[in-house]
């Protein structure tokens, strides 16, 4: 057990500190992400008296905005809603560990009892903890647990690697709301950088030609699309550039305070970071390994289109295909990279390569600036990136929506990219391509039995050519 007085002290000067910190850290900022008003709405449920979602966990990988939208939520709790700020406490589980070796539930025990002078079961006012990188202490899932058991008047929230969705017990998960934050998709990119929103619905009128195309959904999102472009005339460059400068640097919101080389540099140490700390949570590894893991995140990066199997994986890097399985394994725990297998049965699946992507296309384009395989003007690495950009997108509304409820790619001699399903077993085949599509989409919807095939190109316009739908890739990157 850590003294008493140490923690208090830590705490209050957690207190004093983070007006400060609060305020540097936002006021770059034009406007907040998706995922900051689905919390706000649960703090603004709390405060009528609704206590059902009073425990939030906000998993995600690094470097994706998560300590922002905490200290977002700091703001709003002091500024917006005026409740004191010795009631909003914040701070980090990895710092806190580093500089006291204390644990969450010491320092929520402290600031209950020895700041407020009460206890769990007794408080009468509502109180808010913010923590950092829960993931450095092994018993936040319990101490979140207590705090929701013991009393009705903390509001918790929680932020930490992918990894506290694994590490949630099966009773924490049903008392806790998660919301996992992922890198920035273009919509959010534009809304933090220029302040300028997308009309109303956009998202949802691309899912609409995604799984439900129709002549009416085509005239719907038409709509939208022309709308939306007025409404980029006025960022100072042509729409088509901001987008490719989204692709190669605007995956997470500290670009906006770098130039094109300290963007890459810090997602480049933000990796780093990752194999040293966050991989090391999840399983502890020698530094030979250690090397072994940081040479396979580059050889995905540099990669041709086409899957990769861990045989190979193996006779390039000469390690054993078992390693090499179950760090890609961990490497997927962390968010870092994904994986999507190739459509077929059981059996034939297993002998294919799975196709591996990062969580945003600017990871890649990091990796490659620091490899020296790095030319923005390169259509055919635009392209992958563009590629990514999709599998991305399509993981990410599989995580947060169950929808489409699988990804996989084709794995025959010119397959198309992915092939996506709705509900049980309706397959959608999507071809991306940065020039204007050629035909892959219509064999596949023949091959697959498919209602109808989606095309995500450079096209200008929509368009539904029989049962091929037609969607520009920067109205796409909206969803």
């Amino acid at each position: 057990m850590v003294e008493k007085k140490l923690i208090r002290s830590y705490l209050e000067a957690k207190l004093a500190e983070t007006p400060i910190l609060a305020k540097e850290r936002t006021q770059e900022l034009f406007g907040k992400r998706r995922v900051y008003s689905r919390i706000e709405k649960y703090v603004n449920d709390f405060l009528s008296g609704e206590v059902e979602n009073r425990v939030v966990i906000l998993p995600g990988l690094r470097g994706v905005g998560k300590t922002t939208i905490l200290l977002q939520i700091y703001n709003y709790l002091t500024q917006v809603k005026k409740v004191e700020q010795a009631r909003v406490l914040y701070f980090s589980a990895d710092e806190l560990k580093d500089y006291l070796g204390a644990k969450i539930s010491e320092a929520i025990k402290v600031f209950v009892e020895d700041i407020w002078n009460t206890s769990l079961t007794s408080l009468d006012k509502p109180l808010f903890i913010l923590i950092d990188e829960a993931h450095y202490d092994k018993g936040w899932a319990l101490s979140a647990k207590i705090v929701y058991d013991q009393t009705k008047r903390i509001f918790l929230l929680l932020t930490g690697s992918s990894a506290l969705s694994m590490e949630m017990s099966v009773d924490l998960a049903r008392r806790a709301k998660k919301e996992t934050v992922f890198p920035l998709n273009f919509s959010e990119y534009l809304i933090l950088k220029y302040k300028k929103y997308p009309p109303r619905g956009t998202a949802e009128s691309i899912r609409n030609l995604l799984f439900e195309p129709s002549e009416d959904h085509v005239k719907e999102a038409s709509r939208r699309w022309n709308e939306l472009r007025r409404g980029m005339l006025n960022i100072g460059k042509p729409l088509e550039k901001e987008f490719e400068y989204f692709l190669l640097y605007g995956g997470f919101p500290f670009m906006f305070n770098l130039d094109e080389k300290g963007t890459h540099e810090r997602i480049f140490s933000m990796i780093d970071r990752i194999v040293e700390k966050d991989v090391l949570t999840i399983k502890s590894f020698n530094t030979k390994t250690r090397n072994l893991i940081t040479r396979i995140i580059y050889h995905l990066a540099l990669q041709k289109p086409g899957g990769t199997s861990d045989v190979k994986l193996s006779k390039n890097l000469s390690a054993s295909s078992r390693l090499i399985r179950g760090i890609l394994d961990i490497l997927e725990k962390t968010h870092l990279i994904f994986s999507i297998k190739p459509y077929g049965s059981a059996g034939k699946v297993s002998r294919k390569p799975w196709k591996y992507y990062f969580l945003s296309p600017s990871i890649n384009a990091a990796i490659r600036f620091k490899l020296g395989h790095h030319d923005p003007k390169d259509r055919d690495m635009l392209g992958l990136f563009a590629e990514n950009l999709v599998a991305s997108s399509f993981f990410r509304m599989k995580e947060t929506m169950n929808q489409p409820t699988g990804i996989f790619y084709d794995p025959g001699m010119q397959g198309v990219d992915f092939i996506i399903e709705k509900g049980i077993g309706e397959k959608i085949p999507v071809e991306v391509t940065i020039g204007r599509g050629n035909g892959k989409t219509k064999k596949a919807i023949e091959k697959y039995s498919s209602k109808h095939g989606v095309c995500i190109s450079s096209i200008d316009d929509i368009l539904l050519d029989d049962n091929v739908v037609h969607i520009p890739l920067i109205f796409f990157s909206f969803i």
